[in-house]
């Protein structure tokens, strides 16, 4: 668990972490990125993890795909719709 900074909500701050895991190869392209794992390991509810994987979504780090989870975006494939 990390210590939080209580000047920025803690979505951001996991959102940064993960960010920096995909940018440095330590979440591959097509690795899946588990809700409930991230939820478990930043010891939050789900609702913020949603909003990080919602962010990352935008950002296009990561593709959701239903009934199967949210994997790392692919930078050498085309953009997918979700």
């Amino acid at each position: 668990m990390i210590e939080y900074d209580p000047t920025e909500p803690k979505w951001r701050q996991i959102y940064a972490i993960v960010r920096q895991r995909i940018e440095s190869g330590e979440y591959p392209p097509k690795a899946l990125v588990s809700e409930v794992r991230l939820e478990a390991e930043f010891d939050v509810t789900r609702t913020t993890i949603r909003k990080v994987t919602r962010q990352l979504r935008e950002d296009g780090l990561i593709v959701t795909r239903p009934s199967l989870g949210s994997f790392v975006a692919d930078p050498a494939a085309p953009a997918a719709e979700e």
